[in-house]
């Protein structure tokens, strides 16, 4: 196969579940038949082989979707793609049961390293064929919900919006102008509610019909299983929860305030946050041509490898980046493993955000490109909160390039960059509390549920008022909140990782080739270790343990300090 196509070159094929399940059977027959590690090694490899491709097609067809939800032939090759997965899952699965218990494990843990068998042991415990009729129902009311999200229409301005795009207003200097679009978008969700609180409630009752399946008192166990987290559970997740509402939140709330002085809001509402700087927000000093072309400067300002990955971006058509209609809303990197190419998926829209995409999924993006000749394809990539810390290193790493990408902006960009970054963990950890209620009660109505986020919401971010915005009042903003409905428990990995961040941050400042080759060999471990292992083998401290966030955040909240926002 061509390794050096362009996106626009690749082969847009839907797989045929009838050639695929006969392929599968032939390659899963011959590793269970082995009757050595030799043969089972030569198995696993053919295996491999054969999944990257199937992984690829699948990723291919995820991105057009992706860039044209409207697009009926991409929809029902999603919509195959959606079915499909879970059967691959099983032959997975059946893989796995037969290496796990197989005489010769000890010899294939010496080729492929005991990480991969425990990752493997993690998975039976994870799946079983009993659930797949749920799986295939999961993944099409992901679809459905991204659907809703990704087709809106919003008539805003004298113009026909999606949400991303009406997402500028919500940062307009003119109070006026973000109450408007705020009440839009409140309008919109007030619309779609009971559509999209209805797919929830589908997916918590198959969520927790799967894992009872499986032997599970509820969901949460599972899907910390399906996240691969072989080293840390929920109690401890729930005493980190703690350090941020201890260490965090009041930071937070003091950094609220000194906004709102400055803005001279004396009643603030939610949307009124948006707003850092009564002279406006940073924006872009581009758009986005002239952003990339920044970005190709910082790549390769910050070394050799950096700038080799983003010129290999540019020239394969590996960006898909400005908001337009029938394009689904967020932003995320994913990977074409035949090609050995990331891809980076977005929705700039005129604000900061545009910025801050080419920085985050960029450091997913480079982290897969240090990791893809990587033998073993499960060690390519780390799990979810490992993921994170690539990205939002890379955030810091970027700071001394903002001139460039803001102009006069540049030190308004990095002040509210890392007040968002602060801000954004008693959010994360709102979140996730949220999740960890909702599955521990799936039986819940949906008001319950909003009553409840509500009511965690107000804890962490007290700040938030919705007087204008009647939906969200009662509760409503995890709808918005995607990873909610396709990626449960995800979301604490942000704050996970944004901790471990920090720690690049503060080193950053105080020795830049330091900090960076040490950034480096982080990304060239790509995921040979679970998370806490990794971070050891990194020397990042553990944000588990008791004290990490707080001397994460102190020598931030100086660097805070050393900002004259009076003049911005």
């Amino acid at each position: 196969m061509a390794k050096d196509l362009k996106f626009s070159e690749y082969p847009f094929k839907v797989p045929n579940e009838k050639v695929i399940t006969a392929k599968c059977e032939k390659l899963v027959k011959d590793i269970v038949e082995s009757k050595d590690a030799k043969a089972c090694i030569a198995g696993i490899k053919k295996w491999n082989k054969y999944s990257n491709t199937l992984n690829t097609q699948c990723s291919i067809i995820y991105v057009l979707y992706s860039c044209e939800t409207s697009n009926k032939k991409y929809k029902k090759a999603q919509d195959k793609v959606n079915e499909i997965s879970p059967l691959l899952s099983n032959y997975s699965n059946k893989i796995a049961k037969f290496i796990t218990s197989s005489s010769f494990r000890p010899e294939l843990e010496k080729k492929f390293g005991a990480y991969l068998l425990q990752m493997y042991d993690a998975s039976l415990k994870a799946f079983d064929e009993k659930i797949i009729p749920e799986l295939i129902e999961e993944n099409k009311l992901t679809s459905e919900y991204e659907e809703i999200l990704g087709g809106a229409q919003i008539d805003f301005d004298g113009k026909v919006l999606n949400l991303s795009q009406l997402g500028k207003y919500m940062q307009d200097k003119d109070q006026s102008v973000r109450k408007a679009a705020a009440i839009a978008m409140d309008t919109w969700l007030g619309e779609h509610e009971e559509a999209i609180g209805s797919i929830y409630d589908k997916l918590v009752h198959l969520r927790d019909s799967m894992a009872k399946k499986l032997g599970y008192e509820n969901f949460t166990e599972l899907g910390y299983l399906r996240l691969g987290r072989t080293d840390y559970n929920a109690k401890m997740v729930a005493g980190y929860r703690a350090q941020i509402a201890r260490d965090v939140v009041p930071v937070c709330n003091k950094l609220y305030k000194v906004q709102m002085k400055n803005l001279g809001i004396k009643n603030p509402q939610y949307y009124d946050y948006n707003l850092m700087f009564k002279s406006g927000n940073p924006t872009p000093a581009g758009e986005e041509k002239y952003l990339v072309g920044k970005a190709f400067e910082m790549y390769s300002a910050l070394g050799q490898e950096s700038k080799e990955f983003f010129q290999f971006m540019m020239d394969h058509e590996l960006l898909d980046l400005t908001a337009r209609k029938g394009k689904t809303t967020g932003g995320y990197c994913t990977s074409f493993q035949d090609y050995k190419a990331p891809f980076i998926f977005s929705n700039f829209n005129g604000t900061s955000g545009d910025v801050n995409v080419l920085t985050h999924e960029g450091g997913h993006a480079f982290q897969y490109y240090l990791s893809r000749d990587i033998k073993v394809p499960e060690y390519i990539n780390p799990t979810l909160e490992s993921c994170e810390i690539h990205s939002m290193s890379m955030e810091f790493f970027a700071w001394p390039y903002m001139e460039g990408f803001f102009g006069k902006d540049a030190e308004k960009y990095k002040y509210s960059h890392l007040c968002d970054a602060i801000e954004f963990l008693p959010y994360g950890i709102t979140i996730d509390e949220f999740q960890h209620w909702v599955y521990e009660n799936p039986n819940a109505t949906h008001d319950e549920r909003c009553a409840k986020f509500h009511e965690i919401e107000s804890r962490y971010t007290p700040h938030k008022k919705y007087d204008f915005t009647p939906t969200l009042a009662k509760g409503t903003y995890w709808l918005r909140q995607a990873h909610v409905f396709g990626s449960p428990f995800y979301y604490i990995d942000y704050t996970l990782a944004q901790v471990c961040a920090f720690q690049f941050a503060n080193e950053n400042l105080k020795n830049h080739d330091k900090a960076w080759k040490k950034y480096v060999k982080l990304c060239k471990c790509g995921g040979k270790y679970p998370f806490l292992t990794l971070l050891e083998k990194n020397h990042i401290r553990n944000p588990f343990v008791d004290g990490t966030v707080k001397k994460a955040i102190k020598p931030l909240e100086k660097v805070l300090k050393t900002f004259d926002t009076s003049k911005f």
